[in-house]
């Protein structure tokens, strides 16, 4: 039996889903963002580039499904961020501090091994509508 309460987001402003999930899912004035690796919107893994600007790719498509959800950066309650390489975390602080300036959400930070794609970096988030 399907939740006529859960909303399903699309936007054409962050890359299609390339599995069987949505962008995100909004509930309970709730908007849960699908994980997020640096992809263009033509769906190129963005995994040649520095980590900085994965790390800028990947908090724009976040973003670009936070907003598509009717919600804004600074409604954004908990990030978790996936990096390959506890060396990014300093080049990850900076580069979501820069542009989550004074707000702070929630986060958590996961070394992982490895990500799909060769990316570096992969996000997900909780935000208020």
């Amino acid at each position: 039996m399907a939740d006529t309460n859960i909303q399903r987001i699309t936007t054409d402003a962050a890359p299609k889903p390339a599995g069987h999930y949505s962008q995100a899912c909004c509930h309970g004035g709730l908007v849960f963002v699908s994980g997020q690796l640096p992809v263009s919107l033509e769906g190129k893994a963005l995994s040649d580039r520095s980590f900085e600007e994965q790390a800028h790719q990947a908090i724009a498509n976040m973003l670009s499904i936070v907003k598509a959800a009717g919600s804004g950066p600074d409604r954004v309650l908990k990030v978790t961020a996936f990096i390959v390489g506890i060396d990014n975390w300093p080049s990850f602080n900076r580069v979501y501090a820069e542009i989550f300036g004074a707000h702070k959400p929630a986060r958590s930070v996961v070394p992982v091994p490895a990500l799909h794609h060769g990316c570096l970096i992969e996000l997900e988030a909780i935000a208020a509508k």
